[in-house]
């Protein structure tokens, strides 16, 4: 029963992708929401790989929702500044959403020791990739040169999920035959995320840990 119910969710979410949806959850995954890239662009190149879709729009239309988050997250970071944005990072909410003082001050540190350019590389490194445009913003970087290496370093990412995807398409034979094994390693990864957002959302920050 529990295989069926996966299977309707997969099959159901897998219907609903198109470029729209591929946009709008890049666009939530390049702000404060963890929402990860690697279950929006693989599948979607998957269903590019059967005829579905095309695979340079589902790349074009990841980046766009992509640049739109960072933009998101930039102009917040621009507005506020940075005294209010780590007062916020110290909020039960922001713990929920995997971001606390300690993830912005290392998004800053990257950024000051990179430059402009760790727009660009920022995009490629894991809990980097959705913070990086926080401290562009507390740092007013330039917005042409801010959005010309967002989306270099965004669609790079992209590229690199959706050859991911025709790859797992090439292997279909494989993943039918561990089809089950596939579903609950995937069941468990998602209960043990859940349980990762609960803890932090209950985490207290440390009062020496709120940046000034």
């Amino acid at each position: 029963m529990l295989d069926q119910l996966v299977q309707s969710v997969v099959q159901w979410y897998m219907s609903h992708i198109n470029y729209g949806t591929i946009a709008f959850l890049m666009a939530v995954e390049s702000s404060f929401i963890p929402f990860p890239s690697e279950i929006i662009i693989p599948p979607a190149a998957w269903k590019a790989a059967q005829g579905e879709l095309n695979i340079y729009l589902v790349v074009l239309s990841g980046s766009a929702g992509a640049l739109l988050g960072a933009v998101f997250n930039y102009y917040i970071s621009f507005f506020l500044g940075r005294k209010l944005v780590y007062r916020l990072a110290g909020t039960r909410f922001m713990h929920a959403m995997l971001i606390n003082a300690d993830a912005i001050e290392k998004a800053e540190v990257y950024f000051v020791k990179y430059g402009k350019i760790s727009t660009f590389i920022g995009r490629l490194v894991p809990a980097i990739r959705q913070l990086i445009s926080i401290p562009a913003g507390l740092s007013r970087m330039r917005m042409r040169d801010f959005l010309i290496y967002t989306a270099l370093g965004a669609t790079l990412w992209n590229v690199i999920l959706a050859v991911l995807g025709y790859f797992l398409y090439a292997q279909k034979n494989v993943l039918h035959q561990f089809y089950k094994e596939i579903t609950y390693g995937c069941i468990v990864l998602g209960l043990a995320f859940l349980g990762y957002l609960v803890y932090h959302g209950l985490k207290k920050e440390k009062p020496d840990s709120i940046r000034r």
